[in-house]
């Protein structure tokens, strides 16, 4: 098992794609999953692996997704009698017959990737400093060579984006600056990516977004694009320049990602209800709704336990809750409405 597990990591690895571990690192019978149990999440919420039975699995999804878009790792218990504990995500579960899991959940994502047009003294300075910090760094030129770009991680010598992965995480900076600049803005423009600089003056840039309107492109995606690139903090020389777009860079990504640099609180919100409480059948998103038997969110795509009341689905974690609600309904239908 532990070899497929790091095959199957180094095939996501490899495709550059972001997933999440979750190890089982504590547990107390009679549960399912031990201590050293492993599994991958996958960013569409699927899961790989094994980590304990199906009312664990909902939770480590949930926190892993959480991982996901904010970059941290978390420790997760989940037991019927949790009680807040500092660094620990408590999720109170009653679906199975005691027992408790403490399980680490880390997120495994792409490398930054930054996609640099052009092959100007800016665009050659911020290469280098993108490959020192650990980043991805591609490089999209006409006549562009190895010499001027000595370790990237992909050197096109064509302006073409066709064929390249970009997403809304590449990070795109336009420093062509005289070399097919109209070309390679309008390139940048029309990829998927969410951030887009430019390296120019204002009054050039303004004359490149005119551009780029006659030639079809939004007048919202014009008003994405960072021109002059970069942080202002007076940059000059081509180093500086390079220094100002590398730390936007860096800001914007953190930003993104919510991260905080002070310590890691007990619980980022509170624990789900346990049996008897009041819980809400309300969906939570398009795809979730709450077990109304013990609080559990559950993925209604991905279940095949639910009843209809009332003339509307009702969705379980387990044969066993949904045993529970079919036997007695009235005891939890009060809450589905709440």
């Amino acid at each position: 098992m532990f070899d497929h597990f790091l095959n199957k990591a180094a095939e996501l690895l490899a495709k550059d794609e972001p997933f999440a571990t979750a190890s089982v690192v504590r547990f107390q019978a009679p549960i399912s999953g031990k201590p050293g149990d492993k599994a991958i999440i996958f960013a569409d919420g699927k899961m790989w692996g094994w980590i304990g039975g199906g009312c664990a699995q909902p939770a480590v999804i949930r926190e892993a997704l959480k991982a996901l878009a904010d970059g941290q790792p978390r420790l997760v218990r989940i037991s019927p009698d949790a009680a807040p504990e500092e660094g620990i995500i408590d999720y109170t579960m009653t679906c199975h017959s005691g027992g408790s899991l403490d399980i680490y959940i880390e997120p495994v994502l792409p490398k930054p990737h930054i996609l640099i047009l052009g092959r100007s003294p800016v665009a050659q300075t911020l290469a280098r400093l993108g490959k020192t910090i650990g980043y991805r760094v591609s490089v999209v030129a006409p006549d562009a060579d190895h010499e001027q770009f000595s370790d990237v991680d992909l050197l096109h010598p064509k302006l073409n984006l066709d064929g390249l992965k970009i997403t809304s995480d590449t990070f795109i900076v336009v420093s062509t600056q005289g070399e097919n600049d109209e070309e390679a803005l309008e390139q940048a423009a029309k990829s998927s990516a969410s951030y887009i600089a430019l390296v120019a003056s204002r009054v050039k840039a303004e004359k490149l977004g005119e551009y780029l309107r006659r030639t079809g492109v939004s007048s919202e995606r014009v008003s994405q694009i960072r021109a002059p690139a970069g942080l202002d903090i007076g940059a000059t020389s081509p180093e500086e320049i390079a220094v100002s777009i590398l730390a936007e860079v860096v800001r914007l990504k953190t930003d993104r990602a919510g991260t905080s640099t002070g310590p890691r609180k007990s619980a980022s919100e509170p624990a789900l209800p346990v049996l008897g409480s009041p819980v809400s059948g309300q969906p939570v998103t398009n795809h979730e709704a709450r077990d109304p038997v013990c609080g559990m969110t559950v993925n209604i795509r991905d279940t095949t336990y639910n009843s209809e009341h009332g003339g509307s689905s009702v969705y379980f974690c387990c044969a066993r809750c949904k045993q529970a609600f079919d036997l007695e309904p009235g005891k939890y239908s009060p809450w589905l409405s709440r």
